[in-house]
């Protein structure tokens, strides 16, 4: 596993540590537990890291010297892509890896750098797309100005392309990839840690909540959550996520919820230890992602693992994830009054709330269990490694 930016061993919530760390580490388990030796490679962001770790999940982690020891937003690391792929290619030249799975296109290019004289098969996942963040942001797109020609060039090299979703199989068979080099992959759902019975975190004077999650940047729409909470009385909204360094987004929000006159219904409760997001997922109604758009998106695996209905924008995964009628309710525009009259229902019905949330837990219990995620992903290794190279099973 190759994954630049993303340690498995980041805590979540910072600027650039989200699903993807996530994916990484809990694939990376549920892959070392039926018998697999798994290396994570990601870059070294502190002085004091060591070179490599065993990991009580069973797989190592390698922190690879490119660039400076310090936090580097993801954004700037392209230049040292470079060095990164110089040492994969010292490493892997003695002892190379049957195949080499490379998280974001950053890795794709550091991977490719030193699997490719080697004839190591590169699998690529990217996680998020340019031309996407490209569509949505305009200008506001922080990414460096080459990504979407380098991703082009990536998934042209690759091996096999494992998608999160369908909306990403479209994307990729625009960029000229073949149908038959991409495997659909979603991501997983922790199923120890998210479960329907458990502790409830304490609610506040009002009847009824909603809950949202997610870094406190634009793109992921809270806005719309809190304009949705106008049309809907006795409410409560609590925001969890973000960083000092997303300071500004909240005190948007403030403002918008100020300017609504339901600020005094909206909580911004910061960062949450990862351990505490199920009691906080039990206690809402039901679970709001209103993204503009989200490559995958793990909350609303993570919400119906708890039993809870999800109201969502219909982008990327979510498309996939949520049954619309079924499992929760999927909103086609980014409309306020609309994300507030799918969710209405589910507060004045509390049969139809637990028949959603039921229909949800079965199908995370059925879909998205990471041990499942781990067998098609094998599945798809399995297509990019060439059949006189594949392991023989004792």
């Amino acid at each position: 596993m190759i994954s630049e930016h993303a340690s498995p061993l980041a805590a979540l919530g910072g600027v650039d540590a989200g699903g993807q760390n996530v994916h990484v580490a809990a694939l990376s388990a549920a892959l070392a537990r039926v018998g697999h030796e798994v290396t994570v490679y990601t870059r070294r962001d502190r002085a004091d890291l060591p070179d490599q770790l065993e990991t009580a999940d069973g797989y190592r982690v390698v922190h690879v010297p490119a660039g400076p020891g310090r936090p580097v937003p993801k954004d700037r690391l392209l230049p040292y892509m470079g060095d990164f792929g110089a040492c994969l290619h010292a490493r892997w030249r003695a002892d190379p890896p049957d195949v080499a799975h490379a998280h974001f296109w950053m890795s794709g290019l550091a991977t490719g750098l030193a699997a490719r004289e080697l004839g190591v098969p590169v699998v690529q996942t990217f996680h998020a797309l340019g031309t996407v963040k490209r569509r949505h942001q305009g200008a506001a797109d922080p990414s460096p100005p080459d990504r979407i020609r380098l991703e082009r060039l990536i998934a042209a090299r690759a091996a096999q392309v494992v998608a999160t979703c369908t909306d990403e199989v479209f994307e990729l068979t625009r960029m000229g990839v073949p149908r038959t080099r991409i495997s659909v992959v979603p991501c997983g759902v922790d199923l120890r840690l998210f479960t329907p019975d458990g502790p409830v975190a304490p609610r506040g004077p009002h009847r009824r909540r909603l809950l949202a999650v997610g870094r406190l940047v634009r793109r992921k729409g809270f806005d719309i959550a809190v304009r949705a909470l106008a049309g809907l009385p006795d409410t409560e909204l609590v925001i969890v996520g973000g960083t000092a360094q997303e300071a500004a987004e909240a005190d948007r929000l403030r403002r918008v919820a100020a300017d609504l006159g339901v600020d005094d219904r909206v909580r911004l409760l910061g960062q949450v230890p990862r351990p505490r997001m199920p009691s906080l997922l039990r206690s809402a109604d039901a679970v709001l992602c209103t993204p503009w758009y989200e490559p995958f998106g793990i909350v609303p695996l993570e919400a119906m693992a708890c039993r809870r209905p999800v109201v969502a924008t219909a982008v990327g995964g979510m498309v996939d994830t949520i049954v619309d009628g079924v499992t929760g309710r999927l909103v086609s525009a980014l409309d306020p009054q609309a994300v507030a009259d799918a969710v209405e229902p589910l507060l004045t019905d509390g049969t139809l709330r637990n028949a959603w949330g039921a229909a949800g837990s079965a199908r995370v219990q059925t879909r998205y269990s990471w041990d499942r995620i781990a067998d098609s992903t094998v599945a798809a290794y399995r297509r990019a490694v060439p059949a006189d190279r594949l392991p023989v099973a004792r």
